[in-house]
């Protein structure tokens, strides 16, 4: 992860964001980042077993973690035991990037000015932000918002009503008309009868070559990044939320949502209205097929179908066992 160019940050010290934890380590958080990308002087956090081999690896200098947990960590770094990891995460986070938890609209938006981007075309009505980089022979169409920081490579495809925010986008893509990309997910924490905001601090990462089809939403991620490989193409309507990552040559049909944190891997195939629950690991050159809900992880190779998602031929034998018992 690069280092956060979107959203303005507080300099804290991490005894002062934890006082009743006894820190001895009171150095100034540096950055809020997942096990296996912290590094000295950042803070990260451990909620579940399923990411035990990023624990006992990571480089970070103090973690948010559960009393069950703490045992795969390096006795290294600094352990903040709580009860509730993403509650605690969800106030420092919010703490050192307090403008984090809502998307405030992007006051700088102006005209473009040509004279800045002699290579481009632009619609009528397109706006930029501040600090918006744009490669050349980039097309925007028209009523397009471009926020703030965001950089478009050269040879991209922006279509109308497009709005783009908190990314970073390669070379050679094409977003087509209705796309919303960069904003907050979908994170809420219940505590006492409310929904306690998760902030979201994370980016879109685009690689070059990908298109995506009309009406895409793509969610910034929460702490980590949300990213796209290269030469991957969406089609319609797909949703993709806060920290998925989707390897390079996939090929995603239309109405297809992806929960957060999962990662999918290079050459994946999903079919229409297909659904991917959180957390998974989908691996490489795996088929999916439509109307399928994946709810576990899926090896490399495979071919799924169905709900709960079943092997192929699993999926068809029980298919004729049903027909025959009718």
């Amino acid at each position: 992860m690069a280092s956060n160019i979107f959203f303005k940050k507080k300099n804290i010290r991490l005894d002062k964001l934890f006082p009743g934890n006894n820190i001895g380590k009171k150095f100034i958080v540096k950055d809020i980042k997942p096990l296996n990308y912290a590094k000295k002087n950042e803070l990260s956090f451990f909620d579940s077993i399923i990411y035990k081999e990023y624990a006992f690896k990571t480089k970070a200098s103090a973690c948010v973690t559960t009393p069950k947990l703490e045992k795969f960590l390096p006795n290294s770094l600094e352990k903040i035991i709580v009860k509730n990891v993403l509650y605690e995460l969800a106030r420092v986070t919010r703490m050192i990037y307090p403008f984090s938890d809502i998307d405030y609209p992007d006051m700088s938006l102006k005209k473009p000015v040509k004279t800045h981007h002699k290579k481009v075309k632009f619609g009528n009505n397109v706006l930029l932000g501040k600090n918006v980089k744009i490669g050349k022979n980039t097309i925007i169409g028209s009523n397009s918002i471009i926020e703030k920081n965001v950089e478009l490579g050269a040879n991209c495809v922006i279509g109308s009503g497009v709005i783009i925010k908190n990314s970073i986008v390669g070379n050679n893509v094409v977003i087509q008309d209705g796309c919303k990309i960069g904003q907050k997910g979908f994170g809420f924490i219940p505590i006492n009868d409310k929904n306690i905001k998760f902030p979201h601090i994370g980016k879109i990462m685009i690689s070059d070559n990908v298109e995506i089809a009309s009406g895409c939403t793509i969610d910034r991620g929460s702490i980590d990044d949300t990213v796209i490989g290269k030469n991957t193409y969406l089609d319609n309507q797909v949703h993709i939320a806060h920290n998925v990552k989707i390897g390079s040559n996939c090929m995603i049909a239309g109405q297809v949502g992806f929960a957060g944190s999962s990662i999918i891997g290079n050459n994946v195939s999903i079919g229409g209205q297909a659904g991917i629950s959180g957390h998974l690991k989908i691996g490489n050159n795996v088929k999916i097929g439509g109307g399928s809900g994946v709810v576990k992880d899926i090896e490399d190779n495979q071919i799924v179908m169905g709900y709960p998602a079943i092997s192929i031929k699993d999926f068809i034998k029980k298919n004729r066992n049903n027909n025959e018992q009718k």
